[in-house]
């Protein structure tokens, strides 16, 4: 009797040994992965989330599967990761407009990023080039300006929308020139950069991925880029900065994230995975090849001090501007 009690005890606490999250871990992971994509298919963000997830499919090995569940300016996917099971069998592949911009754009929204989410990874960037139409006057960001200046209230600038980063790029560069030009949202940004193509606008701060292919093929002209240093692909293209505004900086980042209360062991096995990848150059050639940058692994505190670095960027320019989706 006494070995039967103490076999039903064994039983017991192995069970609840085995319920407790922080020994799941060990096994982590045993079954497929999902990694949510607030956003349809085909876009930026969608692109960066299965080159990821097809790395870590092999890193983990287990299967990393990429689901999109677009709408509400990514509310949507981030309202599904962060109700989700704490477990780390549920990924957000995340951008700054739904983690950074939508807080400061938005007085009520379904999910708390701060409280919600923990921050895994920063993996990719990219920087928007300052693009007109040809028939501008303008092949310098200072011609560009004098031009504006010339023309109050006749200069037109798209962007995917309000609130994008593309359109918060233009307001910040209206901002720091001190020039009056007109902000025209579209739906999406192939519609914005094609009227700028057409003439029927002048200007367009537009991701490298989407306007390169147009300034190569001579249909937009490239005037400074936003990142911090020259890119490979446009040597002779110089920086917003170094073209007399010092403080410009735009970046369109993307990340991993996971539900706030997933186990540390669980968040060390997918960080050590995020951070391999970071370091593949076989991967990081082929999201440079798409017109990424790609971060190098970044501690917790490091990942913070470029999101909060960020935030308070953007909360200056939706401040002095007035900018509210609400």
């Amino acid at each position: 009797m006494r070995q039967k009690c103490a076999l039903v005890s064994a039983l017991a606490l192995a069970i609840a040994l085995a319920g407790m999250p922080g020994l799941r871990a060990a096994d982590y992971p045993n079954r497929p992965v999902r990694l949510i994509v607030p956003y349809a298919a085909g876009g930026p963000t969608d692109l960066f989330a299965r080159l990821l997830a097809d790395f870590l499919s092999r890193d983990l090995k287990q299967s990393v599967i990429v689901e999109n569940k677009g709408g509400a300016q990514g509310a949507i996917g981030a309202e599904t990761v962060a109700r989700s099971e704490p477990d780390g069998y549920t990924l957000f592949a995340t951008s700054g407009s739904v983690l950074l911009l939508n807080p400061l754009l938005y007085k009520k929204l379904s999910y708390d990023p701060a409280k919600d989410f923990r921050m895994l990874a920063l993996v990719t960037a990219v920087p928007v080039i300052m693009c007109v139409n040809p028939s501008v006057p303008a092949r310098t960001v200072a011609e560009f300006v004098a031009y504006a200046r010339q023309n109050p209230g006749k200069v037109n600038f798209g962007s995917s929308g309000t609130g994008s980063f593309t359109h918060l790029a233009g307001e910040m560069f209206k901002q720091m020139a001190g020039i009056d030009i007109s902000h025209v949202p579209y739906r999406g940004a192939a519609p914005a950069l094609q009227d700028v193509m057409s003439g029927n606008l002048q200007l367009m701060f537009e991701s490298v991925s989407l306007s390169l292919p147009q300034v190569r093929a001579g249909k937009l002209r490239a005037l400074g880029i936003s990142s911090t240093q020259r890119i490979p692909d446009l040597p002779d293209l110089p920086t917003i900065a170094e073209s007399g505004y010092p403080d410009y900086l735009v970046s369109v980042w993307n990340g991993v994230a996971g539900p706030a209360a997933m186990p540390d062991d669980v968040v060390r096995v997918l960080t050590e995975s995020l951070n391999r990848a970071l370091s593949d150059e076989g991967l990081r050639a082929s999201m440079e090849k798409a017109g990424y940058s790609v971060f190098r692994p970044l501690s917790a505190a490091g990942i913070a001090e470029f999101v909060e670095a960020d935030r308070a960027r953007w909360s200056g320019v939706i401040k002095a501007q007035n900018i509210t989706l609400d």
